[in-house]
């Protein structure tokens, strides 16, 4: 196990487990914060569906309740086991941000963003990876084709998220039924082409500037059908700044984008 100090923050802690030698071509990022009660079965799961082919890296805000404690004692015996530990909370879209920084310097041909919670099925990763012949960017839609695939949310957390999609197709245009999901997978050349440094969102409304940028930049977007399932364990993230947030930043894209900006 090698350890390094981030030359961009003193107080972040990569750990790379590299015992073997990894011939992985696509990296799952999954950014964590009190998934104590997850972390351990969804890396297991992952390990066992795909042994050689995917590598992972949790993405770790401090967590009290010593989630990243648990990824550091597996990286002892799973290969292709990635963590950067940060030292506070410092929201999804920061860690996303460093995690494909991470994937372009080492290599990764694709890049999957995925929950820790199990609302995102480990077993739909290799439909993601066929997807992504003839697109570059992959999303996971819960609302393709006029239908509704959620489990086990309020009905008033589904009004929301199915107002969100809606809301922001309406103001950019933006040719996605499910622009917030947070499962999907990006190939690199489309996040070498981005200026990722730029990225404005740093709530759940990341996903909605990821995928605009994506569009404006001329890349093919594909939509897979998936079930979503809500946590049955831990907390949800989801705050009313993440609200604010979503509901002025389509607008801020689609100035930028007016304006030649994006």
């Amino acid at each position: 196990m090698l350890e390094q100090n981030n030359a961009t923050s003193k107080n972040q802690e990569f750990r790379l487990c590299e015992a073997t030698g990894s011939e992985a071509f696509a990296l799952i990022i999954i950014p964590t914060f009190n998934e104590a009660e997850n972390i351990a079965r969804l890396l297991n799961d992952l390990a066992e569906l795909y042994p050689s082919s995917v590598d992972i890296l949790v993405i770790d805000d401090n967590s009290p309740d010593g989630t990243i404690d648990i990824v550091h004692s597996m990286q002892t015996v799973m290969r292709g086991l990635h963590s950067i530990k940060r030292e506070r909370k410092l929201g999804l879209g920061t860690a996303y941000i460093i995690g494909f920084h991470f994937a372009m310097e080492k290599g990764y041909r694709y890049i999957i963003e995925m929950d820790a919670d199990f609302s995102h099925d480990p077993a739909e990763v290799k439909r993601f990876l066929d997807a992504m012949k003839g697109a570059d960017l992959v999303i996971g839609s819960r609302y393709m084709n006029n239908t509704v695939n959620v489990v086990n949310w309020p009905l008033g957390r589904l009004i929301l998220s199915k107002m969100a999609s809606i809301y922001t197709q309406f103001i950019t245009g933006l040719p996605v039924d499910d622009p917030t999901s947070g499962f999907k997978c990006f190939s690199i050349d489309v996040l070498r082409a981005l200026d990722l440094d730029t990225v404005n969102s740093q709530g759940y409304s990341f996903q909605i500037e990821m995928n605009f940028r994506v569009w404006k930049k001329g890349f093919s977007i594909k939509e897979i059908p998936i079930v979503f399932v809500d946590r049955s364990v831990g907390k949800s993230k989801m705050t009313r700044k993440n609200i604010r947030e979503a509901i002025w930043i389509v607008w801020w894209l689609k100035i930028k984008s007016v304006f030649g900006f994006l």
